[in-house]
């Protein structure tokens, strides 16, 4: 069968691999969408240090159930839509002892640490299939980086007492923003592409804010009375949106870290004493964030559409990956078909 690899820097192409043969209480998962996320366009550009290569990228999945083994349960049923959590946990490690798996020491992501979901199969544990009966292969392969973004409003415990501020609004940063608003919180969204903040908009933020064009200071003064948001989710990965957080959170505000920086970061320490804030790091997300997401997606189709920037074939990878490398900001979602 086919299969998409990166191999290096800008080296992507398609190679033969073997249809995956099943063990004990696994699933073959016939795999009909892969979503490129921010990690993979990272390992393109050479700048992924998670990532062992060469690597078939891909973890955010949809597709239908193939064939099932002895042990699968009887509810996982050949023919149905399904996503896969794309994790391992080792069950021993501090993190997962205090029942945090998403946080295991040892992870190993699906596309990152270990070959993933780019290609016609894969053969999965059925503990690891997420199966619903209105969502779509193509409704699927959305579920995952969305779910990135519940955890992180999950780890702030967003109330609707909250004002949020959500820094970027790739993938991750709007499933932040929607599941802010779904807690009743008041969400503001900062972002440098006009029309990624009108999506924002329309998805439930309340205030919008370009951090090219705008004084996110000034503006976060009148929309908070001068106190400065409750929460901020840092979604970015940068120098300047990380201090950003540290230099806007109200005091005793809590921040959420989602995106890695590449270099290292300056911080003006005593704000961490005298706000006495909580800094947060936030990894993947937990079977109730999937189940959360899935919950959003069954009532909102029409409007998860609009998160695909483009579908492309698996032929074509190297120039979708392209593509976005060369204008980042313009890209919310791409998807591979199969």
């Amino acid at each position: 069968m086919i299969a998409v690899s990166i191999s290096g820097k800008k080296k992507v192409r398609l190679i033969q691999v073997d249809k995956p043969k099943l063990g004990r209480g696994e699933v073959l998962m016939e795999v009909k969408y892969v979503g490129f996320c921010g990690s993979d366009l990272n390992t393109f550009l050479g700048k992924n240090p998670m990532v062992i290569l060469p690597v078939i990228p891909g973890h955010e999945i949809g597709g239908v159930v193939a064939e099932v083994s002895d042990g699968v349960p009887d509810n996982i049923e050949v023919g149905m839509a399904c996503t896969v959590n794309p994790y391992t946990s080792c069950g021993r490690c501090p993190s997962c002892r205090n029942r945090r798996p998403n946080a295991c020491r040892f992870n190993q992501t699906l596309g990152v640490q270990r070959n993933g979901a780019m290609c016609e199969y894969i053969a999965v544990p059925w503990e690891k299939i997420i199966t619903d009966d209105e969502l779509s292969p193509f409704n699927f392969a959305l579920v995952e980086p969305m779910s990135v973004g519940f955890h992180a409003v999950s780890r702030a415990g967003v109330t609707d007492l909250d004002t949020v501020m959500v820094i970027g609004c790739g993938m991750i940063g709007i499933g932040a923003v929607i599941r802010s608003t779904k807690r009743g919180a008041k969400v503001i969204v900062v972002d440098v592409d006009d029309e990624k903040l009108k999506l924002a908009q329309k998805i439930g933020a309340d205030h919008i804010i370009n951090s090219k064009s705008e004084d996110v200071h000034q503006k976060l003064t009148e929309l908070t009375k001068g106190t400065g948001p409750d929460v901020i989710i840092e979604a970015v990965g940068a120098t300047a949106t990380y201090q950003m957080a540290i230099n806007e959170i109200a005091f005793t505000g809590r921040i959420v870290c989602i995106g890695y920086a590449k270099t290292d970061i300056a911080f003006e320490t005593k704000y961490f004493v005298m706000k006495e804030m909580d800094i947060l790091g936030s990894r993947n997300s937990l079977p109730e964030d999937f189940r959360a997401v899935i919950n959003y997606i069954r009532h909102n189709k029409s409007v998860v559409d609009l998160f695909i920037s483009g579908i492309y074939k698996p032929e074509n990878a190297h120039e979708a990956l392209e593509k976005w490398a060369a204008n980042p900001g313009k890209v919310f979602r791409i998807l591979i078909e199969f």
